[in-house]
């Protein structure tokens, strides 16, 4: 599935890359039992997840947005890549 992605939008973002402290945070929210990613474009027009913690009944909480990552490329994983 991620090679199919890369041949059909080449030269654009592949990843994007969440420290685990971000997560924590998400799902630490009271009341949060999940985390539901919406796709996103950034102020520069580059594709951006924007991920944000879920209730038990599947509902946005948006006290808690996440709409920043670390994006593949320029920063890719070196072991392990479903990138290459």
């Amino acid at each position: 599935m991620t090679a199919e992605y890369r041949v059909l939008n080449p030269g654009g973002r592949t990843a994007h890359f969440y420290r685990k402290e971000i997560l924590n945070d998400l799902l630490a929210q009271e009341g949060c039992t999940g985390i539901r990613v919406y796709y996103g474009i950034d102020d520069n027009g580059e594709k951006e997840l924007v991920l944000l913690g879920t209730d038990e009944g599947e509902n946005d909480m948006t006290n808690l947005i996440v709409d920043i990552s670390t994006p593949c490329p320029n920063r890719c994983a070196k072991i392990g890549n479903l990138n290459g």
